[in-house]
């Protein structure tokens, strides 16, 4: 049976964390407040637990997971080197609501869906999220919703979807962005945006000093 825990209480975040940190080390999912949307997640380098977090969502392989850090540092051993644009635009926007596309490191043991050589990744700012990450590592998150319904801005709106699919339910109250991060792939020649949110391209723009064009605008 699923458990939630309300993280505004200091005595249920700590038992909530622990439940977490031990439901994704035992393979298990979970869902945790991020500062965008609600996210549901596992261990990013647990097969098993990767498939079962796309099946809960009813989601293919062709949407690959995000993955979320709990620092700066942790990003050196996932990515193949981190590109100066990254670099600028994590000083920049870390942690928050940008999610940046790289090239990963090709010796990583993980199964994230049909990524091509990439990750996303992204440092949230949510204590809570935080916390976990630290704990437990790099985590496979996505949005915690079944594909095609809206996003949850809520542990009860993730319940209501995932239900018993999930653990453990980390309740840090309504999701502070309630919209899905910013996208910029850094994995080409340029930076191109995928995807907008509460960074905008004109912010990411002033910080690369280059023109940042979009999936729609892209030419061969």
């Amino acid at each position: 049976m699923s458990e939630m825990f309300d993280c505004a209480d200091p005595a249920q975040r700590q038992a909530g964390v622990a439940a977490a940190i031990g439901a994704l080390r035992s393979g298990r999912l979970v869902v945790m407040p991020t500062d965008t949307v609600y996210g549901i997640g596992a261990d990013a380098f647990d097969r098993d637990a990767v498939a079962a977090l796309l099946s809960a969502k009813g989601r293919g392989r062709d949407m690959p997971v995000p993955v979320l850090v709990g620092s700066w540092d942790t990003i050196q051993g996932l990515v193949l080197s981190v590109p100066s644009s990254a670099r600028e635009l994590i000083r920049a926007f870390w942690p928050g609501a940008l999610s940046l596309v790289v090239r990963q490191a090709p010796s990583l043991q993980w199964d994230l869906g049909d990524a091509h050589g990439t990750v996303m990744l992204r440092m949230p700012m949510h204590p809570v999220a935080i916390e976990l990450l630290r704990e437990v590592g790099p985590m496979a998150v996505s949005s915690a919703n079944i594909s095609g319904r809206p996003a949850a801005h809520t542990a009860e709106q993730a319940r209501e979807q995932l239900g018993e699919l999930v653990q453990v339910y980390l309740d840090g109250g309504p999701a502070q962005q309630q919209i899905a991060s910013t996208i910029i792939d850094l994995s080409g020649a340029r930076p191109i945006l995928l995807r907008h949110g509460p960074v905008t391209a004109e912010a990411i723009a002033g910080v690369l000093g280059v023109e940042v064009a979009t999936l729609s605008s892209q030419t061969d």
